[in-house]
Parts: structure tokens; sequence; C-alpha cells
């Protein structure tokens, strides 16, 4: 019997509506929704080789709206077991079946740093954990679950802890992040930020395929509603990298500000996150533009300015607000 889940229920209440604060505050919000658990499963491979990565059965796949790593180059996988498939029948929040897992490599210049890991138990909860890789990149090793401050000769890279994990993708409909209707739709966003030109696997594929079930027919080939193309790219980027805790989820951080997209909704729910952002966007712009830990906003995994997208956002809120008229559903 192994322990799944980290660390106590936190005690802060807080509630929904607060104003923009200390990044401290969508931690504990998040944290306190991933009280521990007990259920039956085998230990977490101390190998990366291992846990299944490298199977023919696993599929690489690209999200069109990736998350801001500092520049650094990702690969992604997800293994459905045999016979299984996703359902799709709540558009915004898929149901994957228990055995599935998912893999996402992290590499710099010289080589691949670390490896995250998440699986479905067969209790239908999820387990996390990244794996670091040796400096000749020929094996990865299951890293402690409070994570690492700063791995030696990796200009200060850090793994994140269990909870640090759990305090993002909880925070979602469904913990899974960039496997969804939208990030895989074949109609990708030219205009994305650092979006990955490769082919993989897309929606239209794995519908295809029997890989996804029930997926409704005004999900098939989703996209934001958007004036421009800008504005589009800038509400994608808002989406990978902030939607997974600014959203109307009963487990999103208790701040007024919805950035997620949804692809069941009518069409005029993107006008209502343009609304959401530009009544604050001058404090949302200026934690962007933050790596103060006090300040930045996402407040974990990232050390650098991410300039280009910064530059997307202020030119598109600019827009915005000179037009706001515009901003009315």
């Amino acid at each position: 019997m192994q322990r799944v889940g980290l660390g106590p229920c936190l005690g802060p209440s807080i509630t929904h509506g607060s104003s923009m604060s200390s990044p401290a505050l969508y931690l504990i919000a998040a944290a306190a929704l991933a009280c521990s658990a007990w259920v039956h499963a085998e230990p977490l491979p101390v190998h990366l080789r291992d846990t299944g990565l490298g199977e023919a059965r696993n599929l690489a796949f690209s999200p069109q709206y990736p998350l801001w790593s500092d520049g650094a180059h990702k690969r992604r996988w997800i293994y459905l077991p045999p016979g299984t498939a996703i359902d799709a029948s709540r558009a915004d929040a898929w149901q994957f079946p228990p055995g599935t897992r998912l893999w996402k490599e992290f590499s710099l210049d010289d080589g691949p740093v670390e490896t995250r890991f998440i699986e479905r138990l067969t209790d239908g909860t999820w387990r996390y954990a990244a794996y670091v890789w040796n400096e000749e990149g020929t094996d990865a090793t299951l890293a402690p679950t409070d994570g690492i401050a700063a791995l030696a000769n990796r200009d200060g890279y850090s793994i994140p802890s269990e909870s640090d994990c759990r305090a993002c993708h909880e925070s979602a409909a469904v913990p899974v992040l960039g496997f969804s209707a939208l990030q895989l739709s074949s109609d990708r966003d030219p205009l994305a930020p650092h979006a990955d030109s490769g082919t993989h696997i897309d929606l239209d594929e794995l519908v295809a395929r029997g890989l996804i079930r029930n997926l409704p027919l005004n999900a098939t080939r989703p996209r934001i509603d958007a004036s421009s193309p800008i504005e589009r790219a800038a509400l994608g980027y808002l989406h990978g990298n902030c939607g997974h805790c600014h959203n109307d989820t009963e487990t999103r951080v208790p701040v007024d500000l919805m950035l997620a997209q949804s692809v069941a909704r009518d069409p005029t729910h993107s006008h209502r996150v343009v609304h959401s952002l530009i009544a604050v966007g001058d404090r949302f712009l200026a934690r962007v533009s933050s790596r103060n830990p006090q300040r930045q906003m996402p407040p974990l995994g990232t050390r650098l300015i991410d300039t280009e997208a910064l530059a997307l956002l202020e030119r598109w809120i600019s827009e915005k607000s000179s037009k706001a008229e515009e901003l009315q559903p």
C-alpha cells in the first residue's frame, strides 16, 4: 500500500472573490484540495524506463497552446490501456480510463533534464512524479517527492514537488493538462507562442482510431472565438498557461478572473473571458512581467519572463482597452 497524495489538508479559509494578492494565495487554495489518500498501488519505479516510456503504443502529442517553461524544449506522450478510450461526452472535462499514463520531457541545449509522469490509478485517483536525467542523458531516476530546489550544473533548474504538481493539475476540471479538445484541435492557431511545428496525433485522428468516444459535434474542430488573430493567440496563451487555475470549476483559485476557454459553451464565453481580463489588465500585466516570487504569475514553474508572450498580451490588451465598447458580450 502506497501513499498517493501529498501534504496535510490546509487550514486557512479563503473567500471566493478575493482580490489579487500574493501568489501564495493560489498555492494555498489549490493545495488545500489535495488531501492525502491511501490507495493500493505498486510503488513508483525508480527508473523512468520502467514506467512504460518508449513502448510502441505510446502516442506523441503537442498542445497548440503550450505552457511556458523558461524556454525548455518539451516532448509529450500518452498511453491508453488496450481496449480503452477517453470518454469525451463532457467536452471540457474528458474522463481518462484507469491505467492512463502521460509523460512530459524537458530538455535544455545540452540534453534532457527532467521527465514528469502522471498516472491514473485503479480507484480513479492520479499520482505524480518527476524523473531527473543524468548528465550523460542515459538514465533518469525518481526525484524525491518534495522536489529539488536547484540541480547542480543545470543553471539552477528546479524539480517541482508533488504538491507543486497537484497545485496546478488539480485546480482544473480534469488533472490532464494539454490533452484536450481545444489543445488537440486540427484547426491550429498559427500565432500561438512557442507551439511545436511537428506533426503529432490530433483530435481527428484520435476519434478516427476510436481512442476518443462521445465527443459532441460542436467540439470536433474547436477554435477560440475571437475578434482578431492576435486576440485568438492571446486568449489561447492564457488558456494554456493560466486557465488550469483561473476557471469556473469548484477547485479554481478564489479570484474573480476567468481565463480558461470552453468548447462546450456558446461563443459568447470568449467575450466573457475578455471582459474578465481587461477589467484587471494593468495589474495582470504587472504580474506576468514580474518574477518576484511574491508577485509573479504564474506562481510556479518559471524563473524567466516570457518576453514573446508578454509582448503579445500587451499589444492585445492595449488594443482592447482603447476600444472599450467592443468588450460587451
